[in-house]
């Protein structure tokens, strides 16, 4: 099991992020030893393995215990440890509100269906639906329409969208914004979610979703 858990370890390092799917991770998410070797193995490192059942990809991140020596304290460790300027993350948030909300209500919409319509005694195991089937896009030219003006204009849209891309929060294809690896990773979703659902931003969202030409970028 060594020579497993090292090669995950050095894996999730070299690649930053890996398929739910890749034997060794799968391995690591239903192998309750490996699992609890692997823990001790990154926190030894000051990492944690970051995964949820809404995500596709699972990726290691640095302990809450070690965050403050390892980026430093200050505005800018507070802000982000990326480099992203504020508008950047401002685009970021925005991105993760209109992709992984809707996504997260189509992931429990299903789960609810099949625990409904299934009889056997095994069905909550069932892995949740990932990936495109219910992670829809944002073209490009809808989000900067909506967007675009507040966060500094067309160069700096266009600039933060490549940052965001780079850091593997997005994917770009085709002028159409899709979710990243690390977007149901990185940001968490109990924190996140209430204060966008609750606050000014879930108002502007929700006015989006009930205009007819938004509303199919975002259901």
């Amino acid at each position: 099991m060594d020579i497993e858990l090292q090669t995950l370890s050095a894996r999730l390092l070299a690649h930053r992020y890996l398929s739910r799917d890749d034997i060794l991770a799968r391995r690591a998410l239903t192998d309750e030893v490996f699992r609890h070797a692997l823990d001790e193995r990154l926190a030894g490192c000051g990492l944690t393995l970051l995964e949820n059942p809404y995500s596709a990809y699972i990726a290691v991140g640095i302990k809450n215990e070690v965050e403050e020596q390892v980026f430093g304290a200050g505005d800018a460790w507070l802000s982000n440890n990326i480099g992203l300027p504020r508008d950047g993350i401002a685009l970021l948030i925005i991105i993760w509100a209109l992709i992984i909300l809707p996504k997260r209500e189509r992931q429990i919409a299903r789960r609810e269906k099949e625990a409904a319509q299934q009889t056997d005694m095994f069905a909550e195991a069932k892995p949740l639906v990932v990936g495109d089937d219910v992670s829809a896009g944002i073209p490009e030219s809808a989000l900067y329409a909506d967007f675009g003006e507040q966060l500094g204009g067309r160069m700096r849209f266009t600039t933060n969208l490549g940052m965001l891309s780079k850091q593997g929060f997005i994917a770009r294809r085709n002028k159409v914004i899709y979710e990243g690896p690390m977007l149901d990773l990185l940001l968490d979703y109990a924190k996140l979610a209430p204060r966008i659902i609750e606050g000014a931003l879930g108002d502007v969202l929700k006015q989006m979703r009930e205009r007819p030409e938004s509303q199919a970028q975002l259901i």
